[in-house]
C-alpha cells in the first residue's frame, strides 16, 4: 500500500463516526457539571446588586479646610453591595452596613433591570437590613437551614464583587467549605454589629459580596455573607455569614414593625475580653441586675456566675451575647448559675427593650428618648440622666448611642427638653454646642441654627 493510500485510510477512520451520526466519547463526560454549578444555577436568579448613595460628614485634615469648614462638611459617597429576594413581591435581604445612611437605594436584578428601592428597616446589631422594590413575580431564593450545616460541607457564596467595573449584572460565584459553625468573633471598637454564632467559610467573599447569599450544595440559602477577617483587605479564606434563621427573623420584624422587637433580661455581665484567659473562662459573672427586670424577678444577683443559657454552655461574654441575640419578647431563657459554693437554676421571661418601649421625641433625622434607670442598664450608660440618641441621620453631628448631657450651659434631663431648647435657639438664630457622652467619653458637637 502506498503512503498516500495509508493516510487516506487513517482519515477515513477518523471521520467515520461523525459522518455516520455517532457521538465520539467525551473523556470528561457529565462530570463537567458539578453539584456546585447546579447549586449556583438554582440560587443565582434571586441575587441582586444593591447600589447606594449616602451623605457622610467629613472632618477637614488640613489647616485651610479647617478654617473654611470648622464644623466639617457633608460629602456624597457611593457604595455597592449584594442582596437576595425572599418574596415574590420584592423584599430583599442585605447587610445593614451596605445601606447604612443611604439617601438613595437602587436594586439591580440579574437581567439588568434597575428598581428604586425603599428601606423597610435596618438592625445594626445583627447587620441585617430589608429593602423593598415594587413589582410581582420576582425570582425567590430557595431557603435552607443553617442548623443542618456541618464542618466540611460544600457551600457557594454568590454576589456582585466590584460590580461597578463589570460589564453586566450577572452574579459571581465562589465555592468552598464550611470551616466552622457557631463561630463568634470578638468585636472591634468601631464595630456596631454583634457577630456571634456565625458560619465560617473559606469561599471567597470580596468587596461587593456583602449581603449576598451563602448557599449549601443543593442551592438553598443558609446564610448572609457579611465580612472577612484580613490584614490586607483581600480574601484570605476567613469569611463569615449570618445564619439564615436569624436573618429571616430580623427581616420579619423589620417588615412588620420597622424595627426589631428584641427581648431584654436586665442582666449586665462582666465583659472580660481584655483578660488573657477570657476564652477559657468557666462562666460569665453578673455585674448588676436592673431593678424590676426579668432577671430581678427571677432572683438573679450581682456576683452570680452564669454557666449555661438554654442549650449552650456559657464560658465568656460572647456565649452570653449569642444566647441573647435571638431572644424574642416573651421567650423564656433558662440559665444555670454558680452562686457561692453552690448552684442554682432560674427562668427569665424576656420583655421588650426599655429604649423601645420609651416615648420617642423626633427632631428631623434625630430620635431621642429620656434616660431612665432601665435604659441606663440596657445600654450600660455611664450617665443616669440626659437624652439618648436612638437614631441619627448620616449628616448629623450626633450619633446613635450618644447621650445629650448639656446644650451650652443648660443641663439636659429629658428628651422633650432637647426639643424645646433647639426650637428656642433656632427662633433666635443662635448656634449651639452639645455636650455628649459617647462610648464612655465626653465629646462636643456644634450645631448651627439651621441644622
Amino acid at each position: 500500500m502506498s503512503l498516500r493510500a495509508a493516510w487516506a485510510l487513517v482519515l477515513a477512520c477518523a471521520i467515520a463516526p461523525a459522518a455516520s451520526g455517532q457521538q465520539r466519547p467525551d473523556p470528561i463526560g457529565a462530570g463537567r457539571h458539578s453539584a456546585i454549578s447546579a447549586a449556583a444555577a438554582r440560587v443565582a436568579p434571586s441575587v441582586v446588586s444593591v447600589n447606594v448613595v449616602r451623605r457622610e460628614r467629613a472632618v477637614p485634615n488640613d489647616f485651610f479646610s479647617q478654617f473654611m469648614f470648622p464644623g466639617g462638611y457633608v460629602q456624597r459617597v457611593e457604595g455597592l453591595g449584594s442582596g437576595f429576594l425572599v418574596s415574590g413581591d420584592g423584599m430583599v435581604i442585605t447587610n445593614q452596613h451596605v445601606v447604612a445612611g443611604a439617601d438613595s437605594i437602587v436594586v439591580t436584578l440579574r437581567d439588568g433591570r434597575d428598581f428604586q428601592a425603599r428601606l423597610l428597616g435596618e438592625d445594626a446589631r445583627t447587620d441585617i437590613a430589608v429593602v423593598k422594590i415594587e413589582g410581582v413575580g420576582f425570582p425567590v431564593a430557595p431557603l435552607g437551614r443553617s442548623a443542618e450545616l456541618e464542618t466540611g460541607d460544600w457551600v457557594v457564596a454568590v454576589g456582585n464583587p466590584y460590580g461597578y467595573v463589570l460589564g453586566n449584572s450577572e452574579p459571581s460565584v465562589t465555592a468552598g467549605v464550611v470551616s466552622a459553625v457557631r463561630r463568634s468573633v470578638l468585636p472591634s471598637g468601631d464595630q456596631p454589629g454583634l457577630y456571634v454564632d456565625m458560619i465560617q467559610t473559606d469561599a471567597a467573599i470580596n468587596p461587593g459580596n456583602s449581603g449576598g447569599p451563602l448557599a449549601n450544595a443543593t442551592g438553598e440559602v443558609v446564610g448572609v455573607n457579611s465580612f472577612i477577617l484580613s490584614q490586607s483587605g483581600g480574601n484570605v479564606g476567613l469569611g463569615f455569614a449570618i445564619p439564615i434563621e436569624r436573618a429571616l427573623r430580623i427581616a420579619r420584624d423589620l417588615r412588620a414593625y420597622g424595627r426589631v422587637r428584641r427581648g431584654w433580661t436586665g442582666v449586665e455581665v462582666v465583659e472580660s475580653a481584655n483578660s488573657e484567659n477570657w476564652r477559657r473562662q468557666r462562666g460569665i459573672g453578673i455585674k448588676a441586675v436592673a431593678d424590676g427586670s426579668p432577671a430581678d424577678l427571677a432572683g438573679l444577683k450581682a456576683g452570680d456566675v452564669i454557666t449555661r443559657a438554654g442549650d449552650r454552655p456559657v464560658r465568656n461574654f460572647l456565649d452570653w451575647e449569642a444566647a441573647l441575640l435571638d431572644l424574642g419578647i416573651g421567650d423564656t431563657l433558662r440559665v444555670a448559675l454558680r452562686r457561692g459554693e453552690g448552684t442554682a437554676l432560674a427562668s427569665l421571661r424576656a420583655v421588650e427593650l426599655p429604649s423601645e418601649r420609651a416615648t420617642r421625641v423626633s427632631l428631623g433625622d434625630l430620635q431621642l428618648v429620656t434616660v431612665t434607670p432601665a435604659i441606663q442598664a440596657e445600654r450600660q450608660l455611664g450617665s443616669a440622666h440626659g437624652a439618648l440618641v436612638v437614631t441619627a441621620g448620616p449628616a448629623s453631628a450626633l450619633q446613635a448611642g450618644d447621650v445629650v448631657l448639656q446644650i451650652d450651659n443648660i443641663a439636659i434631663t429629658t428628651a422633650e427638653q432637647v426639643q424645646q431648647v433647639i426650637a428656642y435657639y433656632r427662633r433666635k438664630g443662635w448656634s449651639m454646642r452639645f455636650v455628649l457622652q459617647r462610648a464612655g467619653r465626653i465629646v462636643y458637637a456644634d450645631l448651627t441654627a439651621g441644622a
